[in-house]
Order: structure tokens, then C-alpha cells, then sequence
């Protein structure tokens, strides 16, 4: 299957694999993980977000982890935010929650941002946009794809501008 995703990365010369898994696999990172033999950290989770100033985010994060509130509001600039729901998702994707690939459909200044500890993964699965289907790429080349800002979203320990020793 050719989709718009793995055109996209093509045309960018971004090296990535393309992965199937069976269409009636458990919704959610884990269950993509487990069909397709990873760990659910290494699958992303792309959710949308919106600000007071109705400014719409992407943000990703590992498949196990949840962002923290305050993490997030400091990243984003915004004391007021809350996560898109269905249809305004779908608005800003084209998508359907679920399979969101995390590149290609932004306009441009659309801010992305990525948790900083998915850049110790070897490798990274999102979506192509169509259940079923997985693009697998490494840390690095998700954030060219994406032009995504790395921050820390998930942990409490250290700051959101934290940098890691993973970052370029």
C-alpha cells in the first residue's frame, strides 16, 4: 500500500521501513507493539492538543508514557490546553484517531513536539494513516520528517528543556 506518509518521507529521502500488522489488533500503541514484536515505548502516540489561543499542537510520546500536565503547558506556552477531541482531530489531520502518521499534513508554523526520551530508541513505529499499516524510522529521522521540537514531557524528574544526552 502506498500512502501519503511513505510519500512523504520518500520525497525527503528518509529512510524508513514499511510494516503491516493484522487490521483486528487491540487499538492503542500496545497492542501495535506486541502484533508487531516491539516494545509499546517505542510506538508513538501522536495526539493533537489545543491552547486558550486556538492554536492547535502535535505532541508524541512513547506508547507507555502519559504526558505531565505541567510539562506540557510549560512546552506548549500555554496555561490553557486540552486534547482535541474527535473531530477537530480530523479537522487538522485529515485523519481519524488512531492512525495518525505525525507528518506531511501540517501547515506551515504548525508546532510538533516530541518527548526527548524517544531519542534513545533505536528504532520508532507511527502511523501511516491507515489502520493496519506502521512506518518505522529512527528518532532522528522522525524529527526531520516532522520538525519537531524535542522536549521532556514525561518526566517529573527533570525539566521540560532538559537537554539529553541523545540530542544533535
Amino acid at each position: 500500500m502506498d500512502l501519503p506518509a511513505h510519500r512523504f518521507l520518500e520525497g525527503l529521502g528518509i529512510p524508513h521501513q514499511r510494516l503491516r500488522f493484522p487490521p483486528d489488533t487491540e487499538k492503542g500503541a500496545a497492542g501495535v507493539a506486541r502484533a508487531l514484536g516491539y516494545e509499546p515505548g517505542q510506538m508513538v502516540k501522536t495526539l493533537i492538543f489545543e491552547t486558550g489561543a486556538a492554536e492547535r499542537v502535535l505532541v508524541m510520546l512513547g506508547g507507555d508514557k502519559n504526558g505531565v500536565s505541567g510539562h506540557l503547558k510549560r512546552a506548549i506556552g500555554s496555561r490553557n490546553i486540552k486534547l482535541a477531541g474527535p473531530d477537530t482531530v480530523k479537522e487538522v489531520t485529515g485523519y481519524e484517531i488512531g492512525s495518525i502518521p505525525p507528518f506531511h499534513w501540517q501547515t506551515a508554523g504548525f508546532r510538533s513536539f516530541l518527548d526527548a526520551c524517544l531519542m534513545n530508541e533505536e528504532l520508532l513505529g507511527v502511523g501511516a494513516g491507515v489502520w493496519g499499516e506502521e512506518i518505522l524510522l529512527t528518532p532522528h529521522d522522525l524529527v526531520t520528517a516532522v520538525g519537531a521540537i524535542v522536549v521532556n514531557l514525561t518526566d517529573k524528574s527533570k525539566d521540560v528543556f532538559s537537554s539529553s544526552p541523545a540530542d544533535p
